[in-house]
């Protein structure tokens, strides 16, 4: 089954501040108070790809870009510009295995705290039902 995304392919770039060749996902799936998923499919020209896989950059870059695209979509609902953000810290990576060329990630960062402009999310990313990366990710907004 064919998940409809809320934001396409088409219209990504209207809640990321990146811009190609550094974007690495094409869709927000899902969007709520808490969880936020989207969607990438691994291309052989993507920057991050070497010997036919998505390397450890392009999935930790992935996760990163999901959780801007939760910030993205938030100031587009409430009609404000985009906010900045970068990572603060990486805890309890895992890397199960690295996407080859062709595979759909679908990620999916959880938020489980919120102070003032640091956010912590737990991250997965799944290919073809299996978790291929999982971690802990603190980042910083600036307003």
């Amino acid at each position: 089954m064919t998940k409809t995304p809320i934001i396409d392919k088409d219209n990504i770039l209207s809640i990321l501040l990146q811009r190609p060749p550094v974007v690495l996902i094409d869709t927000m799936l899902h969007h709520d108070k808490t969880t936020t998923v989207t969607s990438f499919g691994v291309r052989e020209d993507n920057i991050f790809v070497q010997n036919g896989v998505l390397r450890e950059p392009g999935l930790i870059e992935n996760i990163a870009q999901t959780a801007a695209a939760r910030l993205g979509y938030i100031a587009y609902l409430l009609n404000k510009d985009l906010a900045l953000g970068y990572i603060g810290a990486i805890k309890k990576l895992k890397f199960h295995r690295l996407p080859p060329v062709s595979s759909e990630l679908e990620t999916e960062i959880k938020i489980t705290n919120q102070v003032f402009n640091v956010t912590i999310a737990k991250a997965t990313i799944v290919s073809n039902g299996q978790t291929i990366a999982t971690c802990e990710m603190k980042i910083f907004i600036i307003e």
